[in-house]
């Protein structure tokens, strides 16, 4: 871990920050680029906080103000990533009969996005991976984006059940893993494929249960004749 990563500020509860101007998000926006393209190129450790600046056409201490740490602005750039990722599902939306297999693919190209710039796809889980209680809304958000796609995915039409959410949140994790070994060399992408298809089955498995009509009742055998006397 290099000592950028390591200077992450301890967590602090602040206010608010108040929206950003136009000019401070065509800013942010600057910085976000520049942090993507150095990461595509080297990594993690090309992502230096002094290069990014110069990049980005910003003082490092403007640069500081908006991301503390190379931490907070990689998970900042992943979160940036899956947003553009989100729009593009939008427009192209999958076209699986079944939401498990609409998750099941709608995941499938997320990873193939991010297997094209793996070392981007590095850096930026690597900074999950570090990022401490400090960064924590940074990290949420991209948990909330990664959320939001699966279940645009799943096409509920009536809002998620709690054992819905817990599936979500289950193959949210699962995904990561895949991505994890994927990039350290231990799956392929054949592997990470079977894997994603098999979690994506508890999609199935906590869907609500239609309630089924009342049993009706079985006609009883007429009664037996009178005996005549």
């Amino acid at each position: 871990m290099t000592a950028e990563a390591k200077a992450v500020p301890p967590a602090v509860t602040t206010p608010a920050s108040p929206p950003l101007t136009e000019r401070q998000e065509a800013r942010r926006r600057r910085i976000l680029h520049a942090s993507a393209q150095l990461a595509s190129r080297g990594g993690f450790d090309a992502v230096q906080m002094r290069e990014v600046a110069e990049s980005s056409s910003v003082a490092l201490g403007t640069l500081y103000r908006y991301f503390p740490s190379k931490v907070h602005l990689l998970v900042a750039t992943m979160q940036d990533q899956l947003q553009h990722m989100h729009g593009t599902l939008r427009k192209r939306p999958p076209a699986g009969d079944e939401p498990a297999a609409r998750v099941a693919e709608t995941l499938m190209r997320a990873f193939r996005a991010l297997q094209r710039e793996p070392h981007l796809a590095d850096a930026m889980v690597r900074a999950l991976t570090f990022a401490d209680r400090s960064v924590s809304p940074e990290v949420d958000t991209v948990s909330r984006l990664t959320t939001a796609i699966i279940l645009d995915a799943m096409g509920l039409e009536a809002p998620p059940t709690a054992e819905q959410l817990s599936a979500v949140r289950v193959i949210e994790h699962t995904w990561h893993s895949a991505l994890i070994t994927w990039l350290s060399g231990r799956a392929s992408i054949a592997q990470v494929k079977i894997d994603i298809e098999t979690v994506c089955r508890l999609i199935d498995l906590t869907a609500p249960q239609s309630p089924q009509s009342p049993a009706e009742p079985s006609p009883q055998p007429p009664p037996p004749p009178a005996k005549k006397s």
